[in-house]
């Protein structure tokens, strides 16, 4: 995808990248950064109704009890990211995904009224009723940020004022379905692995089995999806094709997929929790790279797509963007890495616990 736009202004740098790519780095690295943190939290939701037991269940939701909506706040700061950096890609991006941006944010609510609400009452239906909850919503978060996201790198029909011209079925293409499951997947080997960490004895086991199992179920659907985007999304490699030299980057996720089963096998559940952290990077890494500088794509009007040029701020405003994400970014990571480590270790249930 050849970018062939005019700047109509002066371009500011800083180590030789202009601010509007700085500013396109800092928005993917916090939506990787939600999508590695919040991954887990989903992925061990999503897999709640395969743990049988109430105090199995209790314990995977404590795992995650003190952090999940700590993680969340890289989800807040991306968007937040988007709206002052590209303003323009904001207003096409949520507009156009309005439907299923709401089916998201209802998955959201109803996520975080299950796993406080879970709790309240002692009655097993009340419980049951409420992990339902919890799980349909994790499966439907997951499945909604990947259909979004496939359709991101797909590509959206718009008109010249940046609108979305298709209807809600549109979302539902062969490529975007295949990304949501393959997203799904991801998330739940994330948080199976997650779950490992937290757990022990008879659990242990248990989530040493699912972990497999999720593993197996990744990586089919992952050469599934790019088996189908290599045969009729060709596009999408052309970055690739043409800088040969950046295929150590999918060199190296294939090298950390294969690294997970590895280390999961080995019992070493730390190395294969960083070894899916770093492939979900990498697939966002991939991602942007195949679609830069676009922010949003349309294949049928190309003059129509939103760059990372006519679709941001002014240079004074991506500037003063930059100094205000280099101050705050390293806070927010300081405060996320301090919670973790707080609550490290496994988790025992007591008094105060879900």
């Amino acid at each position: 995808m050849a970018f062939t736009s005019v700047k109509k202004y002066k371009m500011h740098t800083f180590l030789g990248i202009d601010f509007n790519t700085w500013w396109f780095l800092v928005f993917g690295a916090v939506i990787s950064g939600y999508a590695i943190l919040d991954g887990f939290d989903l992925g061990a939701g999503a897999l709640h109704l395969f743990l049988k037991k109430e105090q199995s269940r209790r314990i995977a939701i404590n795992a995650i009890g003190p952090i999940w909506d700590g993680n969340e706040v890289w989800l807040v700061i991306g968007g937040g990211a988007l709206f002052a950096g590209f303003p323009v890609a904001y207003a096409a991006i949520f507009s156009a995904f309005y439907i299923p941006f709401m089916v998201f944010l209802i998955g959201l609510i109803w996520r975080g009224v299950a796993i406080e609400f879970r709790s309240k009452e002692p009655m097993l239906w009340w419980r049951k009723t409420w992990d339902i909850v919890y799980c349909v919503a994790s499966i439907i978060i997951s499945l909604s940020l990947g259909l979004m996201l496939g359709n991101v790198v797909g590509g959206l029909p718009l008109n010249k004022d940046h609108e979305f011209t298709g209807d809600w079925l549109f979302f539902f293409n062969p490529l975007s379905v295949f990304v949501a499951i393959t997203t799904l997947a991801l998330f739940m080997m994330h948080g199976a692995i997650f779950l490992t960490m937290k757990t022990e004895n008879r659990l242990y086991v248990k989530m040493h089995l699912l972990a497999n199992n999720f593993t197996i179920f990744f990586v089919v659907s992952f050469v599934i999806t790019t088996l189908y985007t290599l045969l009729y999304v060709p596009h999408l490699s052309d970055f690739f094709k043409a800088r040969p030299g950046y295929f150590v980057i999918p060199l190296l996720m294939i090298l950390c997929i294969a690294n997970i089963p590895r280390q999961i096998k080995r019992g070493k559940y730390r190395y294969a929790f960083l070894s899916s952290a770093v492939t979900i990077a990498l697939l966002l890494v991939m991602v942007a790279l195949e679609v830069f500088p676009y922010l949003l794509y349309s294949p049928q009007n190309p003059a129509a797509s939103i760059t990372v040029y006519n679709g941001a701020s002014s240079q004074k405003t991506v500037k003063i963007l930059l100094i205000i994400a280099l101050i705050g970014t390293p806070l927010v990571a300081t405060y996320t890495s301090f919670v973790f480590w707080t609550f490290k270790g496994k988790v025992r249930l007591d008094e105060m616990s879900y």
